[in-house]
């Protein structure tokens, strides 16, 4: 039997520094505008050093966006089943905020796979996305029969959280352009998670 080969120190912190250089360049220029001596180039190493760590910019890319995917998921895992139906909600929309603020490279390479049409994880997006949102939908639809949520949609209820969340990262310019400076602070994503959370719980509140 083989034995996996260990990676030094030194080869783990090259990879994470080519994989940070390749987020940059990737979630500016997408895919298809990216290459490989653009991402070697903000790694600060040449074309050849970097291709003894990663075979080919598919793979980069891969790995990246197959990690977002999945961090994607971790907030959708964690809504307790067990819990107060609308404070779950709730976290689950301010985790989604937090991940918008803290995370807005990473939303972006994201909705720049999507719009190609995700070439790299349409697989996961049909299997391991599909069977976690199939899971919580039929959670949100045993609340809503049991009276602790009012009765909407739950595939669109999730679709609405994302697309609420996700517009403070992939279109942070705009807006802290239009807040301007007075409102467009660190403090938006504060304001805005309240809101968020203000506007669909409203609309949860059993009628």
């Amino acid at each position: 039997m083989n034995e996996p080969i260990r990676r030094t120190r030194i080869q783990i912190e090259k990879s994470r520094q080519i994989l940070d250089a390749a987020l940059e360049v990737f979630s500016a220029h997408g895919f298809r505008g990216t290459t490989v001596d653009q991402i070697a180039e903000a790694a600060g190493m040449s074309k050849p050093n970097l291709l003894y760590y990663f075979r080919s910019k598919d793979e980069i890319y891969s790995i990246l966006v197959n990690r977002q995917l999945h961090s994607w998921l971790t907030p959708m895992q964690g809504i307790d089943e067990h819990g107060e139906p609308l404070e779950e909600i709730a976290g689950y929309i301010r985790l989604k905020m937090e991940m918008a603020r803290d995370f807005p490279r990473e939303s972006r390479l994201f909705a720049n796979e999507i719009i190609q049409g995700a070439p790299q994880i349409l697989g996961l997006l049909k299997g391991e996305l599909r069977k976690e949102v199939d899971r919580i939908a039929a959670l949100l639809q045993r609340w809503m029969d049991a009276g602790h949520i009012a009765r909407v949609d739950p595939y669109h209820l999730i679709f609405s959280i994302w697309a609420t969340t996700q517009h403070y990262a992939d279109f942070d310019v705009q807006v802290r352009a239009v807040l301007g400076p007075r409102r467009g602070g660190e403090r938006r994503f504060e304001d805005a998670a309240n809101f968020l959370v203000d506007l669909h719980l409203k609309g949860l509140i059993p009628r």
